[in-house]
Order: structure tokens, then C-alpha cells, then sequence
């Protein structure tokens, strides 16, 4: 019997990802807008999720990855308050959480890195958070 070629979960996970912000209260109750592109106009705040990273994390039976997607959370405020309580809050909903990703075994999510960011364009009331976090999957046993 032949092991079956490997297919990213980067779709799968992002999936997911996206699927668990939007129905969290806590994000909805802050008017959190989650998105994988970003329409031309939307209100702040909201969560774009980005651009990931992708290595092969493999054992010895099957394939695995480490995924890293990076999520941005926005906002038009003075100060970084509002950014960095959307932040916390992904972070509680994803940092050594289950996350339920169809197709894949989900091994664990880490909290990777986060970094607040100012638009520098005047009037520089702009926020940016960058937050990672690092996804381990492997192929269903």
C-alpha cells in the first residue's frame, strides 16, 4: 500500500482560521470584520488573514507541516488599545487551542509573534497589528 502524495493544508487551515474568528461573540460584540481579501471599502476594525509560510514537518508514517499564517488586524484609532485587545483575543482563541482543520490532523497552534504597527501616512491614525502563529498538521491517521 502506497502512502497517497501530500496536499498542502494551507487552504484547510485558513479555512478554519477564518471560520472560527467569525463566529467568536467576542469579536463580533467589537464589530470585527474577518476577511481573506480585502474589499475596497470597509469599516474599521477588521482582520485580514495574509500570507503564510509552509514547511514539512514529516514523521516517520505520514507527511505533516508547519503552517505559519499571518493574521493583520486594523484599525483607525489613536493609540494601539483596540488593536491590541483584537490581538489578545485571536490569541486566546488560537494559541494552544483546538482548531478544527477538515482533511488533516491538527497536532497543536502556537503563538508565534506579534507586531503593532503605525500607518505612517499623516494623519497617522492608522493601527496595524501583525500577529503569527505557527500550525502543525499531519495526514489523518
Amino acid at each position: 500500500m502506497s502512502i497517497p502524495p501530500p496536499v498542502s493544508p494551507m487552504l484547510a487551515i485558513q479555512g478554519a482560521i477564518r471560520a472560527l474568528l467569525v463566529a467568536d461573540s467576542e469579536l463580533q460584540s467589537l464589530g470585527v470584520a474577518v476577511y481573506d481579501y480585502l474589499p475596497e471599502t470597509v469599516p474599521y476594525p477588521f482582520i485580514v488573514i495574509g500570507e503564510a509560510t509552509e514547511v514539512p514537518a514529516n514523521a516517520h508514517d505520514r507527511f505533516g507541516w508547519e503552517t505559519v499564517p499571518t493574521l493583520h488586524v486594523w484599525d483607525k484609532r489613536q493609540g494601539f488599545k483596540r488593536v491590541l485587545q483584537i490581538g489578545g483575543r485571536l490569541t486566546a482563541l488560537l494559541d494552544h487551542q483546538p482548531l478544527r482543520v477538515p482533511g488533516y490532523d491538527h497536532i497543536v497552534t502556537r503563538f508565534e509573534v506579534a507586531q503593532p504597527l503605525t500607518d505612517p501616512e499623516p494623519p497617522g491614525d492608522i493601527r496595524h497589528l501583525v500577529h503569527r502563529y505557527r500550525v502543525l498538521t499531519a495526514q489523518p491517521r
